[in-house]
């Protein structure tokens, strides 16, 4: 296709892809509204060797998982629920629960997620008083130049809304549904590819100039069915079109709610 055509083309059933894409984006943002939020609390823990020791480094950063594994236990989480008073089994705790370690800053990081941000911040911050707690009671039966220190980086200021992140959905939602409107146009097209439509395409099929043409009588009314870059077949299908964005787009916003 030559650069015209492809200009023509965008002219005629451009609206098709920029619709689909608004109707996706909308979608996503309606999907994102009625989703439950869901708020993040972290906290951070320093882990610091007594001594500037390369054995006792090596071996504070091999205890990184230990520490890890013992904070994500039922019986680490049950201590934080009943100081707390939180309404909630240690299963539920862990579920929304995640830990992490960084042996490059000597570092852990507990971050708890609920849909309410004060319980949210109770849990993370409770669960890392309970083992800050923990560590020092461990570190008074040892030897003081033997000793790892476990201490909070900060206590917990903020707790953001983690999801749904209307923004990303949003955006998400857009792209795939311009690559819908894409494959709708695309479709469109091939439906239609056997049909000749101008001058210009009965000299491509048949390989001479058109010198003269007759006018059609129903030419006026052909291109008002026409007006909108649709077969008159499918002036119907505009339903079609807005239907084919919303599933995208609710079904993006869906997915991206419950993967994040």
């Amino acid at each position: 296709m030559e650069f015209r055509e492809y200009w023509n083309l965008i002219r005629k059933r451009g609206w098709i892809v920029v619709l689909v894409a608004i109707v996706a984006a909308i979608a996503a943002l309606g999907v994102s509204a009625i989703m439950p939020k869901t708020y993040r609390a972290t906290i951070q823990l320093s882990v610091n060797p007594a001594r500037a020791d390369w054995g006792l480094s090596q071996a504070t950063k091999e205890l990184l998982r230990n520490y890890v594994l013992n904070i994500k236990s039922h019986r680490m989480t049950q201590k934080a629920i009943d100081r707390a008073q939180l309404d909630m089994s240690t299963y539920d705790f862990l579920a929304n629960l995640d830990v992490s370690d960084d042996s490059a800053n000597m570092s852990i990081t507990i971050q708890a997620e609920s849909h309410d941000p004060e319980e949210a911040r109770l849990m993370a911050q409770t669960l890392a008083d309970v083992f800050v707690e923990e560590r020092q009671q461990w570190n008074q039966e040892q030897d003081k130049r033997d000793r790892i220190y476990v201490e909070k980086v900060d206590d917990i200021r903020d707790v953001p809304l983690a999801s749904p992140k209307w923004k990303f959905n949003v955006l998400a939602g857009a792209i795939f549904g311009a690559l819908a409107g894409g494959i709708i146009v695309f479709f469109l097209e091939w439906l239609e590819s056997d049909i000749v439509r101008t001058a210009t395409d009965v000299e491509k099929v048949i390989g001479l100039t058109i010198l003269g043409a007759i006018p059609a009588g129903s030419q006026a009314s052909g291109s008002q069915r026409r007006s909108w870059g649709l077969p008159s077949w499918l002036e119907p299908g505009l339903l079609l079109i807005f239907l084919t964005g919303f599933v995208i787009g609710a079904g993006v916003g869906a997915l991206v709610v419950g993967l994040l």
